[in-house]
């Protein structure tokens, strides 16, 4: 789940006009807002506290090949979206580059999955494909990816191109939102506070009004995704250490039952000169093998269930948010270990028991 998130925007902030919410310098609240290509440079020079920024254009456009058609979800970007989406190129194709925003050329990437719908089997690298009856050649695929969040789409069916050439296709006075990237995700906070200092004296609005600009702020989901892993983790190890315990418990009840049904045998060992050590490492040993009998059963049938889950397809479909599990080395010896010692502590008190019997009382019980 944390992976899908990073992929639907590798720790970024998102921004969307709003309009303001309170009265400033005079101007009524209720004012609509709008972002320009400008801004994004704009914010780019002031905050240096950010890496990467990129103007977003979003339209929907209609891809024609040869005699095939198709509608999707078309995005004008610069190359800094390539890291920030993760949008990373298949082999033999290449993102957007400087020079495609500059000229304003008309290079087209393409996510696997309408491409394939599109090409079929043919290579689509090179090839020239009509964006609203306008020829574009097509530069690169985008690599399959798990996306958990969306924005108008997943990324594997989008189109992307230049943001010049968008604004030129279509004529576009401002962009419908600005991506941005701290150098550091932990300044996130500060960055949001800057951002709104920063165009607060463009457009002279309050920069406490936070109904001015929508943030999207997937370093704070990405936090929040962390918070509900840990918790699911905290409770499935409680869950699993609870498990052991009352195994734990259920060897403890066999030992105890079986120095009771063996009382006159440790009486006779002991009469005839078993120490009292003999008696406790015997009890131990049973208690320890009944515990390494029962977790290897346990561990074994683990093996198959998930031997038997990575055999489902996990490329598409509610298992891909699933993805395929694995038997962790570390979990095991944990496991073990927590095992044994219960283990242990069931045998050694009905063992200390049994090692304290008095050979005399214990010849007498029946």
């Amino acid at each position: 789940m944390q992976s899908g998130l990073i992929n639907a925007g590798n720790r970024i902030m998102i921004l969307y006009a709003g309009e303001t919410g309170k009265q400033f310098e005079g101007m009524p609240k209720g004012r609509k807002m709008h972002l320009a290509e400008e801004d994004a440079e704009l914010l780019k020079t002031v905050i240096r506290s950010i890496d990467l920024v990129s103007p977003q254009y979003r339209h929907t456009v209609r891809l024609t090949y040869k005699k095939f058609s198709i509608n999707t979800e078309c995005e004008g970007v610069n190359p800094n979206f390539e890291e920030m989406r993760r949008m990373y190129p298949a082999g033999g194709g290449r993102f957007l580059n400087d020079m495609d925003v500059s000229l304003q050329r008309r290079s087209l990437i393409l996510g696997s999955v309408i491409a394939k719908e599109i090409f079929k089997d043919e290579d689509p690298i090179g090839k020239t494909i009509l964006v609203d009856n306008m020829p574009f050649t097509l530069v690169g695929l985008l690599q399959k990816k798990l996306q958990t969040s969306m924005n108008n789409g997943p990324d594997d069916e989008r189109a992307i191109i230049a943001y010049t050439t968008f604004r030129t296709m279509y004529g576009n006075k401002y962009v419908n939102s600005i991506v941005v990237r701290p150098i550091d995700p932990a300044r996130q906070a500060e960055v949001k506070t800057e951002i709104f200092a920063t165009l607060a004296r463009k457009y002279h609005f309050d920069p406490t009004d936070e109904r001015t600009l929508y943030i999207w702020d997937f370093i704070e989901d990405e936090r929040i995704e962390e918070k509900i892993s840990m918790c699911v983790s905290m409770f499935l190890f409680s869950v699993g250490f609870l498990t052991l315990l009352v195994a734990g418990v259920g060897v403890a009840n066999v030992m105890y039952a079986i120095v009771k049904e063996r009382t006159r045998e440790i009486g006779i060992k002991m009469a005839v000169g078993a120490k009292r050590r003999y008696i406790l490492s015997q009890f131990i040993f049973e208690a320890l093998l009944i515990a390494f009998i029962g977790g290897s059963i346990g561990l074994l049938f683990s093996w198959s269930v998930v031997a038997g889950i990575r055999l489902i397809p996990s490329d598409e479909g509610p298992m891909q948010f699933l993805g395929k599990p694995i038997l962790s080395p570390a979990i095991m010896f944990i496991t073990a270990g927590i095992l044994g010692t219960i283990g242990f502590l069931a045998g050694f008190f009905p063992a200390r028991r049994a090692a304290s019997v008095d050979p005399v009382e214990s010849l007498r019980y029946e």
